[in-house]
C-alpha cells in the first residue's frame, strides 16, 4: 500500500476522499494499491505531492491502474482537466495512448470532459486523434455528444475524421444532430456537406434521430441543406414524420408536413400508422394534431385491424384513449380476431381503461374465440369494474 505523508491529508479527509471518489464498494481496491492515495493527489492538482508521495518506486505510480476499469493516473488527469499534471507525468515516462478496459485513452477523457488544454497539449504530443475505444468512439464523437464546440473544433483542425462511424453506425454529425446545437451542426456540414447522407445500421438518417428527439432548429436545417427523400424509413418502417409523433414533437412534425408534405398515413413494419404510434406512445397531443389538424380518420386501422383506441387499451394509455373517445372513435370497433378495445383493456389489466370504455357504451360481447372481456379479467380491481357495470346494468 502507498503511504501518505501526514502533512498531506488529515486521517478525515482521506477517509472521505476514500470513500467518494468511486464509492464504498471500490475502497478496498484502491487502498490495496495505493490508487486511492494517487487520485487524491490528482484531484487537489497537486504535482509537488504526487513527486514526494512514498509510492514505492518510480514505476508504480506511472503504471498503477484501478482493477475494476483500467484508468491510470493519465485518465485522471486528463479527465479532471489537470494539464500540467499531464506534462509531469508524461515526462516522467507515462504512456499517453495507453488505453483502460474501454479502450478510453486520456484524449477521450480530456474531449469527453471538454477540458481544451489538456486536448491540446496531447494533441500536441501526436496522440492518435482518431483512437477507438469500445463501440468505436473516437474523441470526436464524445466531444460531439458533450457539445463543445472549441474542443471539436480542435480535434477537426488536427485532423480527426467526421465520417468515422461507431458500432451503430452513427458519425459524429449524427451525435451532434440528436444533441440539437445548430452552431455544431453548421459547423461539422461546413467541414463536410456530404455528412447529411449518413444512414445508421439500422437504416436512420439525421433527420429521424432529430425528428424523435424534437430539434426543430436542426429539423428545419436539415430539411433546408441535406435533401432528404420524402419518407424516408428506417429498418423499422418508421419514418421520420413517425418519430416526431410518437415522441409527441408536434412543431417537428408540423415543419415535415410544410417542408416535405410528409405523408400521415405511412404504414411502418407492423402495420402502424403514425397515430398508432402515438397512441401507444401516449402522445395525446400528437392524437389531436392527427386527427383534428392533418383530418385523419380517427378510427384509422392497422394492418390487423386495430383502432389507435384498441393500441391506447393495450398501453394503458388513459389520456390518449379519452381523447380519441372524444374525438367520435367507436367504442365497439373490433380487429380481424373479434376483439374490441374493452377485450384488450381487460386482458391487459388496465383497470381505469375498462371502466372509461364500460362507460362510453363497450359491449360484453364475445371475441372470435368466443371470449368475454369479462373473462379476460385477472387482477381484482379489473373484476371489480365488470362487476360494478354489471350491477348497474341490473339495477336499472
Amino acid at each position: 500500500m502507498v503511504e501518505l505523508p501526514c502533512s498531506f491529508l488529515s486521517a478525515s479527509a482521506l477517509k472521505c476522499a476514500q470513500s467518494n471518489i468511486y464509492g464504498d464498494t471500490c475502497i478496498k481496491e484502491y487502498v490495496r494499491n495505493g490508487y486511492v492515495v494517487l487520485v487524491m493527489v490528482i484531484k487537489q492538482n497537486k504535482k509537488a505531492k504526487l513527486q514526494s508521495c512514498d509510492v514505492g518506486s518510480h514505476d508504480t505510480w506511472l503504471t498503477v491502474t484501478y482493477p475494476k476499469s483500467g484508468d491510470n493516473l493519465l485518465h485522471c488527469a486528463a479527465r479532471l482537466g489537470h494539464v500540467h499534471l499531464l506534462k509531469f507525468l508524461h515526462e516522467a515516462g507515462a504512456n499517453l495512448e495507453l488505453p483502460n478496459f474501454d479502450g478510453k485513452r486520456p484524449l477521450h477523457e480530456a474531449a469527453q470532459a471538454g477540458h481544451l488544454d489538456c486536448v491540446k497539449y496531447l494533441l500536441s504530443q501526436d496522440v492518435s486523434v482518431d483512437s477507438l475505444k469500445r463501440a468505436d468512439w473516437t474523441p470526436l464523437m464524445l466531444a460531439s455528444v458533450k457539445l463543445d464546440q472549441k474542443v471539436i473544433q480542435v480535434l477537426i483542425h488536427s485532423g480527426a475524421d467526421p465520417c468515422l462511424r461507431n458500432k451503430d453506425g452513427w458519425n459524429s454529425f449524427h451525435l451532434a444532430c440528436r444533441e440539437g446545437v445548430l452552431s455544431i451542426v453548421k459547423f461539422f456540414h461546413n467541414c463536410n456537406g456530404d455528412l447529411g447522407d449518413t444512414v445508421s445500421k439500422n437504416g436512420r438518417t439525421p433527420l429521424h434521430t432529430t425528428a424523435l428527439h424534437g430539434r426543430y432548429e436542426v429539423a428545419s436545417f436539415l430539411l433546408e441543406h441535406c435533401g432528404y427523400s420524402v419518407d424516408m424509413k428506417d429498418s423499422c418502417g418508421s419514418t421520420p414524420f413517425m418519430d416526431a409523433m410518437r415522441s409527441g414533437h408536434v412543431n417537428v412534425g408540423q415543419l415535415l408536413f410544410e417542408k416535405q408534405q410528409a405523408s400521415v398515413d405511412v404504414v411502418d413494419n407492423v402495420g402502424f400508422q403514425s397515430i398508432h404510434q402515438a397512441a401507444q406512445a401516449g402522445q395525446e397531443g400528437s392524437v389531436r394534431y392527427l386527427v383534428e389538424t392533418r383530418g385523419l380518420e380517427v378510427d384509422t386501422l392497422t394492418t390487423a385491424g386495430s383502432t389507435a383506441l384498441a393500441v391506447a387499451s393495450k398501453e394503458g394509455q388513459l389520456a390518449v384513449l379519452e381523447c380519441l373517445l372524444g374525438a367520435g372513435a367507436k367504442v365497439n370497433s373490433v380487429d380481424t380476431k373479434g376483439r374490441s378495445a374493452l377485450h384488450i383493456a381487460s386482458g391487459a389489466q388496465h383497470a381505469d381503461c375498462v371502466k372509461v370504455l364500460l362507460h362510453h357504451g363497450a359491449v360484453l360481447a364475445p371475441d372470435g374465440a368466443g371470449k368475454t372481456p369479462e373473462q379476460l379479467a385477472k387482477k381484482d380491481n379489473v373484476i371489480q369494474m365488470f362487476k360494478e357495470h354489471i350491477s348497474n346494468l341490473d339495477e336499472s
